[in-house]
């Protein structure tokens, strides 16, 4: 069998990672005088490569981040000293998630909920975990696009069995009136079998008027703090920043 016919045959087993760098490798062996052993461990090891940097990809489309670049990398954490650091860190570690625990960011807007929940998402991903993440308003949005479709119960399936679900930016809008009973739904439907990480600009405190259920809320942040880290971001906001600071 010729070189472009074993590559043909490799890309109809689905075998890119191989095909991709076949010729390079047979190269490389005779080069290098290498055993056949060592060769198909390479071929094998380029295939493996591909296939978890496809599965990256693909979790972090799946994920639909708004700012797909925030990392814990590119957060300024000097910025907010007194932010409890060693409690992002350890929530990056992904051990919350393993043992279904859920997390609330919480603090005036600007001051930096976004970008962390987003990296923690990301490292998230890197460790092998699924993840959902929306900002609360396209959440109830797609919820409402369902149920007008007729697909409630599997949108609803998929959001409450995702490992990690962000819903990001409560507080920042008006929210419709069925909105306590949809998000109180979800967390229950979650409570201690996965993850819910939640960020906020309003303390919990005003929760409940601001969904006009304070049962409902009172219900769905007892789930949410009972196995749950709260992270207090700011006070200072970046997007008050003076140019002096800058």
């Amino acid at each position: 069998m010729h070189v472009v016919e074993l590559e043909r045959s490799l890309r109809q087993l689905h075998m890119s990672g191989m095909a991709n760098v076949l010729e390079t490798r047979l190269r490389q062996a005779q080069a290098e005088a290498m055993a056949p052993i060592d060769l198909i461990a390479c071929l094998v090891s380029d295939e493996l490569t591909l296939r978890a940097d496809r599965l990256l990809q693909r979790r972090r489309k799946q994920a639909r981040f708004r700012d797909p670049d925030k990392t814990l990398d590119n957060f300024d954490f000097n910025f907010n000293p007194k932010m409890n650091r060693s409690l992002v860190f350890d929530l990056a570690t992904g051990t919350f998630i393993a043992k279904h625990e859920d997390a609330l960011f919480l603090g005036p807007g600007g001051t930096g909920k976004s970008h962390l929940a987003q990296a923690i998402g990301q490292a998230a991903i890197l460790q092998g975990y699924k993840v959902f993440y929306r900002e609360v308003h396209v959440l109830l949005d797609e919820l409402a696009e369902a149920i007008a479709n007729g697909t409630r119960k599997d949108y609803m399936q998929s959001v409450a069995t995702v490992p990690l679900l962000i819903v990001d930016d409560f507080g920042m809008r008006k929210l419709p009136h069925t909105a306590a009973e949809d998000l109180l739904e979800i967390v229950m439907r979650r409570y201690e079998r996965f993850s819910t990480l939640l960020t906020s600009n309003r303390p919990v405190e005003d929760w409940g008027k601001l969904l006009g259920d304070v049962a409902a809320v009172s219900a769905m942040l007892d789930r949410l703090l009972h196995h749950g880290h709260v992270l207090k971001c700011g006070p200072r906001s970046w997007r008050t920043k003076t140019p002096a600071e800058s």
